[in-house]
């Protein structure tokens, strides 16, 4: 068998960096896991051929070459993925297809023309496939009754990967995650029971990524890092000594709930490690729309007291924010930029609440008969979109707090203030490397670029650049890395931040930043 791997684009998003990229001589932030561990799970018999088209496009001699095309997607990436399946038919190849967005809406992939979809979790569901093609069937849908265990997972094909290609290099210790936000569709996929990688298994993952030459940033993609705090402190305690001996060839971000910084032993052991940055799931400030959505877990203690422990265990601090909860009183886009400018968190991902399919926040609002009738979630990924659902307040209020709050977190004055700020609250030791790391080569080009663009050629900006650059190389010389590494992707954002407001400028008929609200004006729905 001649199968053909292809991972879709992502369209221009708040996650994409896409000058950010530019500027560093990127071309993508991390690569995709998830089809590279399928990889693993085919026959050793079959040829591969591999292509993740944000790095590099495939040709048409390698479609002349497959019998099978194998796509994975989430949801953000629906345009490309529809378009492969359908070019694939086209070309009479059998196509094959999982990941989240299939495993959430099947019947969107099988009316573009998929003939198998592998769903679920593949260490269950891709021998289901293989034994389905080894007895000629011309189709199928493969679903698993249980979660698989992990410990069983295959290494990632890592060598299939154009690594150089990467900001940061990604392995998965664990899946799952143990709380219940309402909105959440992690433990739709993945379950409440975080299932953990042994430490060794783990280990051997960052040899083969050091054996293949990788030196810079990690990012451990887990939604939830310390799930199952016993066994992330087992690994922890395994990978010190290991990035010690290989004098920290690494420096990891990850994703972790807020009670992080409840666990002191668990911070330490992340800051020997060398963990530089986590990404929190913060929502809101506002203490009823957490109760609302059920993330209690976020309303036990201070959150600004949590991310001043977070930073003082050494590490960055990027964080979501959403609007448009439940029972959410006027003004939370301003109480979210307060909270922001309080805890200096540079990138908050700031957007405007989705009922993602299959959720409790789904199926609540799907018998409260809210889901708005032929909407479906085109552009569900993209935290500029419009709710799927009827809010309890104007969507055009919502909208307006959402483009005026992102408008003004990403002015670049703002913007710049923060980073200097958080990066001044980061205790980050001076003796190690613990910060992000780009290599030699794109790390010059990038401090050039960063230095033409913010201490140059923006007068607006100029003065101010220098200045926190000069005090950041006396004061804290070992986050200069980290410093400048926001500061570049400040121009992805200044950027984004025009293109989000043309986006919602789209879908209510009007620029909520020129026109004050309108709730009689209904906005134009996205329609699946």
């Amino acid at each position: 068998m001649k199968a053909l791997l292809l991972y879709p684009q992502f369209p221009q998003s708040f996650w994409s960096y896409d000058r950010f990229m530019e500027i560093a001589g990127f071309k993508a932030v991390i690569p995709p896991l998830g089809i590279i561990t399928v990889a693993a799970l085919l026959p050793k018999e079959w040829e591969i051929r591999f292509c993740d088209r944000n790095v590099n496009l495939e040709t048409e001699a390698d479609w002349q070459w497959c019998d099978l095309v194998i796509l994975s997607a989430m949801l953000v990436q629906k345009s490309d993925f529809h378009a492969l399946i359908q070019k694939a038919v086209k070309l009479g190849k059998k196509v094959a297809v999982g990941g989240p967005y299939p495993t959430s809406l099947p019947q969107e992939a099988l009316d573009s023309g998929a003939h198998y979809l592998i769903l679920d979790e593949g260490e269950i569901t891709v021998p289901q496939f293989i034994a389905a093609l080894n007895q000629s069937q011309e189709q199928g849908i493969f679903r698993a009754s249980e979660k698989p265990d992990v410990t069983q997972s295959p290494m990632p094909r890592f060598d299939l990967l154009k690594r150089d290609a990467y900001f940061m290099m990604a392995i998965q210790f664990s899946r799952g995650c143990p709380f219940n936000c309402e909105f959440c569709d992690i433990i739709t996929l993945y379950g409440r029971k975080p299932r953990t990688k042994e430490p060794s298994q783990a280990i051997a993952e960052l040899q083969k990524l050091y054996d293949l030459g990788w030196r810079g940033s990690l990012f451990i993609v887990d939604d939830n890092f310390i799930g199952n705090q016993r066994n992330v402190k087992r690994f922890l305690r395994e990978l010190i000594p290991w990035v010690k001996q290989h004098n920290y060839p690494f420096t990891f971000m990850t994703e972790a709930s807020v009670n992080l910084a409840e666990d002191d032993e668990l911070l330490d052991l992340m800051n020997q490690a060398g963990f530089y940055a986590v990404f929190l799931g913060i929502e809101t400030p506002d203490q009823d729309s957490l109760k609302v959505t059920h993330k209690l877990q976020n309303t036990r203690h201070p959150l600004i007291e949590a991310c001043r422990k977070i930073n003082q265990a050494g590490m960055l601090i990027y964080a979501g924010f959403i609007l448009g909860f439940d029972g959410e009183r006027s003004g939370a886009g301003e109480r979210i930029q307060a909270f922001i400018e309080q805890s200096s968190i540079p990138q908050p991902m700031l957007g405007i609440l989705q009922a993602l399919p299959n959720t409790q926040l789904w199926h609540r609002l799907e018998k409260e008969q809210r889901l708005v009738e032929g909407v479906g979630i085109t552009k569900v990924g993209d935290q500029n979109t419009l709710m799927n659902f009827t809010p309890t307040r104007p969507i055009a209020e919502i909208a307006k707090e959402y483009v005026e709050s992102f408008w003004k977190l990403y002015e670049p004055k703002n913007y710049l203030k923060r980073c200097f700020k958080q990066c001044l609250k980061i205790n980050s030791p001076a003796q190690r490397k613990q910060t992000m790391q780009f290599p030699l080569g794109k790390g010059l080009r990038l401090v050039s670029q960063v230095i033409w663009h913010q201490g140059i050629r923006r007068p607006e900006i100029r003065g101010q650049f220098w200045q926190q650059l000069l005090t950041i190389l006396l004061i804290k010389p070992q986050v200069l890395n980290m410093y400048l590494g926001l500061c570049a992707a400040g121009e992805h954002f200044w950027e984004y931040r025009v293109l989000a407001r043309e986006r919602i400028t789209e879908q209510l008929g009007y620029d909520p930043l020129k026109v004050s609200v309108k709730p009689e004006k209904k906005p134009m729905l996205v329609r699946s």
